[in-house]
Formats: structure tokens, C-alpha cells, sequence
């Protein structure tokens, strides 16, 4: 028997705007990111200033919006001086957060220049760990002042007239991990989060600003942290920030594919201790969430044990993702978006090389992993108002999760364009679910495409030389009498595009 999943979708079951910015992306100075990843000097597709062409055109064609920068754990024991100015003269430094040496080639301006390139804004962070206050006014100050000052006259004689105008900032990183350098309680964190932030405000009070949350939801301080590091910073900050990694550990797909639930419940919780702090503080303003750091991570950590230390841009946190991972990113996306009226900005940890949808080989090709799918149709057709559908869908039990729905799914409005698009993951592992998605207040829209990610091996994964796991648009989605339907694959991404 077949079986059915129903959805109605209405115009105005809307849940909010979404803000592009959600489909944001991370590059750390730690493994191959950065060298021989979107910089290779010498490389046969490298510009003049030796960033890989190929791998910007992959980036461009994400249409990736913003990008976390430079860490990280990286961030935490780096003195941003050191990446400025002529780079002959920049200083090598033994990296202690990933036990690797810094060259310092590339430092603020070089990745500034090359994100313009490749169509995104920088959401820039500071030192909290080994630094403090004044090195993190001095960089905005260096970044956003127009001139007359010491640090924008430095910029300026470092060959950069213009000033950056950074819009985001994150206050630090993952300060509760004691793997941090500068690891802090929350009450320490929250007093120099809230001290950086004011005087970063004063250097350029258009700025907006990134308090750190906790590493991960299963941090013993979770949910305190939150709480003490908001009560210290509310007035300052306008997101709090949320980091989740996930993997299949136990070989166990119905319980992976279900963890989106976990990442679902991480959201509402932090949205619930942002509100306590409003409301205890009597405020008015609303704090929103940016989700950071998150993706698959786990298939690179014994590799990872065996590297050398102290070499330059060895091959850390290389995942190689299968198509199951590419399913659960897009369960996770779809999670996100259920959320658009609270996450306003999220980092795919990271881009390229590292836990990345985009791999590549020295002097060699750029390759697309499984995950870039789903992570480049949410960010392309993503784009308008996060729709509330009302869904009715077969559940099943896992060992972690109860009444997990076999259809993960959500859509998106875009009333300038007049297109519709519906995400979705089936999770069943045996059947293909038939969708009956009422549209009847989208009248006069057709079907444009049904794009589907699926394959018969959810081990199978892609390289330089195969692309196993790709999107095919053989998808069955058509229109009758107000209604869509789709039969969607078992163990499937989906992306039904509609237009008027």
C-alpha cells in the first residue's frame, strides 16, 4: 500500500521573512580552507592574487550570502595585526588551536577583497580569548573607519582606501569549550562580551553584534550559559549564537535522519531563554539567533588524529560525505527555515575542504560533495517567506526519537516573483510517500520542476573524478483540480517549484 502524506499551503500562513543571511557559510583558518582551498597561488586556474577562480565560480553558483571568518577556534588565540600590511613582513605562528603554523598570506584585506569576488558580505570575528577589548575596537575601527584615525590611515596605507563597512560581528568563539584558548565561565564571558561590544558600537554604531552561546546543546552549562551571558549583554548584542555538529555513529539511518528533531528542539529552547532575559529585563527588544556553526561532522576524526603537527594547511576535518548526510542537511535546513522568524543568520560549517560541500585537489579539480544539493536549492529557491504548512504524514520510532514524520517538508513564498517552492525529505527507507499538497490559494500557478536527490546506495558518496549522487529533474509533481501531487522517492530530497 502507498503511502500518503497530505500538506495545505496558504498564503498567509506565514511564519516570517527570511533573511538570506540563512544560508550563510564559514571559512576558518584551520586545515585546507583557506591554503589550497580558495587561495593556491601557481594553481592553472588561480587569479593574480592567487585565489582559485574555480572554486569562487562553485561558491557563486551557492549564491552563499555571508561568511563567518577567520574562526573558529582559530580566532581565539589570533592577533588579527599579523594579517595586514605587506605580507613579507608578516610574522609565521604556531597555531595552537589545531596545532598547525600560520603563514599569514592571507589576513583581513585579502579575504575582504576575495569575498567581494565571490558575492558575499564577511561576518567578522574578534579575539576573546587571548585579546580583549581594545584589539577588538581596533579592528573595526581599522575595517569601518573612513580616515583621520590611526588604525583607518593604517588600512588606508596598506593599499585599501576604501573601508570594509563589516555589518556583522561575532563576539568570540565557543567560549564555554575548555578546548577554547581563553576559556571563560559565563559570567566572565558575558562582562567582556558586553564591554567589547559597547566600545565596538561607539568605534561604529551601525554594526551588529554575535554574543557566543554554547558549543553544542549537551554542554553541561547549556541553557545557563545562555541565560548568564544574555543577562551581561542583552542591550549590546542582537543574535546569540547556536553551534550543532551530527553524525551517524551508530550506523543507524531512521535515528540520523531524525537528529533535524533534535536541532529543531535546540532552537525553541534558546528562543525560550532569549525571551526569559526580555522579559526579565522588561524589554521591548528581541533578540534573534544566528545559527553559526552547523553540518555533518564525524566521518574525519581518526584521520585527523594522525596528522603531523605543526605543518601548514594539512588536510584537517575532511569529511567525505555520503547520501545520507546530504539528507540530513537537508532535514536540517528545512529546520532552519521553520525557524525564519528567529534564525536570521546561519554558517554551513565550513566551505571549502573542511566539513565542506566543496572539495578540491591541489593543482587539481574542484569537486561538488553530496551536501552541496540541498544546501545550493535552499539557498537559490529559498529566497521570499518561510510558509507554515499545515502537514499531515505517516510517523515512525527510532531508538533516540518517537513519532518522527516520514515527511520532512516546508515552503517557501516569493510574492515578487510569484513562485512557490516546496522542500522535502522523505525518510522512509523502504517506500516512496505520495504528497497531496493543497495550493487552491495559489491559483493560476503551474509546475515548473520536480528536482529530486536520491540513490539506491546511502553510503555512496562523490569524488573528483565520479559524481555519484546528483540531482536528477525526472520528478513526477503535477496539478489537478487545486492540488498538488508528488510521488516522492524513498530516502529522497525533493524541491517542487512552482511559478504564476
Amino acid at each position: 500500500m502507498t503511502k500518503k502524506a497530505k500538506m495545505i499551503l496558504e498564503k498567509d500562513f506565514k511564519i516570517a521573512e527570511i533573511d538570506n543571511r540563512i544560508y550563510g557559510s564559514f571559512i576558518e583558518h584551520l586545515g585546507r580552507a583557506v591554503y589550497g582551498g580558495i587561495y593556491e597561488p601557481g594553481h592553472p586556474d588561480a587569479d593574480e592574487k592567487g585565489f582559485r577562480k574555480d572554486v569562487t565560480g562553485l561558491i557563486k553558483e551557492l549564491q552563499v550570502p555571508l561568511i563567518r571568518y577567520p574562526g573558529g577556534n582559530f580566532v581565539s588565540g589570533y592577533n588579527w595585526e599579523d594579517g595586514v600590511g605587506p605580507v613579507e613582513s608578516r610574522p609565521r605562528r604556531l597555531e595552537l588551536a589545531w596545532r598547525t603554523t600560520e603563514p599569514n598570506v592571507v589576513g583581513t584585506n585579502e579575504f575582504m577583497e576575495w569575498a567581494k569576488q565571490a558575492g558575499a558580505e564577511v561576518n567578522m570575528a574578534v579575539n576573546l580569548g587571548t585579546r580583549g577589548i581594545d584589539a577588538a575596537r581596533n579592528l573595526v575601527e581599522y575595517c569601518n573607519h573612513d580616515s583621520g584615525s590611526y588604525y583607518s590611515d593604517l588600512r588606508i596605507s596598506h593599499g585599501y582606501r576604501e573601508p570594509h563597512k563589516i555589518k556583522t560581528w561575532c563576539l568570540g568563539n565557543e567560549m564555554d569549550g575548555p578546548w577554547q584558548i581563553g576559556h571563560k565561565t559565563a559570567a566572565e564571558y558575558g562582562r567582556i562580551a558586553q564591554e567589547a561590544a559597547k566600545v565596538m558600537k561607539w568605534v561604529d554604531p551601525d554594526i551588529e553584534l554575535v554574543a557566543c552561546g554554547s558549543s553544542n546543546r549537551s554542554m553541561p552549562t547549556f541553557a545557563e550559559w545562555e541565560a548568564t551571558v544574555l543577562d551581561h549583554t542583552y542591550d549590546h548584542v542582537e543574535y546569540i549564537s547556536l553551534h550543532q555538529y551530527y553524525g551517524n555513529h551508530s550506523n543507524d539511518i531512521s535515528n540520523y535522519l531524525a537528529l533535524s528533531l533534535e536541532m529543531d528542539d535546540f532552537i525553541s529552547s534558546v528562543v525560550s531563554i532569549a525571551d526569559y532575559i526580555k522579559a526579565k529585563k522588561r524589554s521591548k527588544k528581541k533578540i534573534h539567533l544566528s545559527f553559526d556553526e552547523w553540518n555533518v561532522w564525524y566521518h574525519s576524526r581518526e584521520a585527523d588524529k594522525l596528522i603531523e603537527p605543526w605543518t601548514v594547511a594539512p588536510p584537517q576535518l575532511e569529511d567525505i560525505y555520503n547520501f545520507e548526510d546530504a539528507l540530513l542537511v537537508g532535514c536540517m535546513l528545512i529546520t532552519m527555515l521553520k525557524h525564519a522568524d528567529r534564525v536570521k543568520i546561519a554558517c554551513l560549517a565550513q566551505l571549502v575542504n573542511v566539513i565542506a560541500p566543496i572539495m578540491t585537489e591541489e593543482n587539481g579539480p574542484a569537486w561538488k560533495q553530496t551536501i552541496f544539493y540541498p544546501y545550493m536549492h535552499a539557498s537559490v529557491y529559498g529566497r521570499g517567506v518561510a510558509l507554515n504548512p499545515i502537514i499531515s504524514s505517516p510517523k515512525y520510532d527510532s531508538k533516540d526519537f518517537t513519532d518522527v514524520p516520514t515527511l520532512e517538508s516546508t515552503a517557501v513564498y516569493n510574492e515578487e516573483n510569484e513562485e512557490l517552492t516546496i522542500f522535502a525529505v522523505n525518510r522512509d527507507l523502504q517506500d516512496g510517500l505520495l504528497l497531496e499538497c493543497d495550493i487552491r490559494n495559489f491559483e493560476g500557478y503551474k509546475v515548473v520542476e520536480h528536482i529530486v536527490l536520491e540513490n539506491d546506495d546511502i553510503k555512496q558518496t562523490n569524488s573528483a573524478k565520479t559524481e555519484a549522487v546528483k540531482p536528477h529533474t525526472n520528478g513526477d509533481a503535477s496539478l489537478r483540480d487545486g492540488a498538488l501531487y508528488a510521488m516522492l522517492p524513498k530516502l529522497s530530497w525533493n524541491v517542487i517549484r512552482l511559478a504564476k
